[in-house]
């Protein structure tokens, strides 16, 4: 009998010791990994050569980067807690807001300036437009309710365009967008960048670019649960630190960073060797002039009945002042 208490006894210990290790390991998973997820593309340049040089692991960070083919499977992704966040524009969080997702902008990734992550408004080669007054009543290639109409219709209306004289078509895809544009099936296209300089570099005729505007149409923002912000600011203050030393080294000579741009970013093979690597500003939140243009829109789309305030969907606490 003594025996089996013994053995009873010691099985209970090894099972509570094992419990208490389990948790521990969890626990520090749990505090030290950062999952984001995006749709892959230039912004996410220094989160690749930081994970690749192994830079945010030193630093105690295990971040995993997460891609979606599409906004849809990135979203809700973050709705049901697969990732802590995600990189998004501020269309996508004006929508995350009407949701009632309980989730913050931290900093922009791309498009702190007008000259970063630029999107164009561009002609077909033998479309016949030479200027972006031509495009009066014209359509223009688009995808809609997106940051990509946002920015077409205030290039377009910073050019003088009446509401009415602004016309659209709606092609999602944005590949099959320069495809119709470069084959003459439609006249205009409002493209992101690499597309739309692998656009202008095949004929396209550049009319506007976001790059011209006086205020910066299209920050794209690293967005955190609030549960992720208070649960892990620890791990988000490291992950910030370690990215701004990052962008800085890119910004010191952004043609070392090159063949991480090639093969993480999916620039065209067309383009590769000339289009440049992009630079970034350290971490930094969109103003609030620039949120406000975004609700003002949305607003007037009816894809919002309300605007919501820029302090609620807004986290200045990773950014240095």
């Amino acid at each position: 009998m003594k025996v089996w208490q013994k053995i009873r006894s010691l099985w209970i210990i090894g099972a509570l010791f094992a419990l208490v290790v389990s948790t521990v390991v969890s626990a520090a998973g749990t505090t030290n990994t950062l999952k984001i997820g995006f749709l892959t593309a230039e912004d996410e340049l220094p989160l690749y050569v930081g994970v690749e040089r192994g830079d945010f692991a030193r630093g105690g960070v295990d971040l995993q980067l997460v891609t979606f083919v599409s906004a849809v499977e990135r979203d809700t992704a973050l709705r049901a807690g697969q990732v802590d966040g995600i990189v998004c524009d501020l269309i996508a969080l004006g929508l995350f807001a009407k949701g009632r997702m309980d989730v913050k902008a931290t900093s922009i990734s791309l498009g702190a300036t007008p000259g970063e992550g630029r999107f164009a408004l561009l002609a077909g080669p033998n479309s016949g437009v030479e200027k972006i007054s031509d495009l009066k009543g014209v359509p223009v290639g688009i995808s809609n309710n997106s940051i990509i109409e946002f920015v077409n219709y205030q290039l377009l209306k910073a050019a003088g365009f009446a509401d009415s004289e602004i016309k659209t078509v709606e092609i999602p895809k944005v590949p099959v967008r320069v495809e119709l544009l470069l084959k003459g099936q439609i006249k205009a296209a409002t493209l992101p960048d690499p597309f739309a300089s692998l656009a202008e570099a095949q004929g396209a005729k550049l009319l506007a670019s976001d790059t011209d505007s006086e205020i910066n149409l299209s920050p794209i923002v690293y967005i955190f649960s609030s549960k992720t912000i208070k649960e892990k600011k620890a791990v988000l203050e490291r992950f910030y630190q370690i990215y701004s030393d990052i962008v800085t080294e890119i910004n010191a000579n952004p043609e070392a960073y090159r063949s991480y741009m090639v093969e993480y970013c999916k620039v065209p093979k067309a383009i590769e060797e000339v289009y440049p690597v992009p630079t970034f500003s350290l971490p930094t939140l969109p103003t609030k002039a620039e949120w406000e243009l975004v609700m003002d829109w949305m607003v007037a789309k009816g894809m919002l009945k309300t605007a919501f305030p820029y302090e609620q969907y807004f986290d200045a606490s990773f950014v240095k002042q």
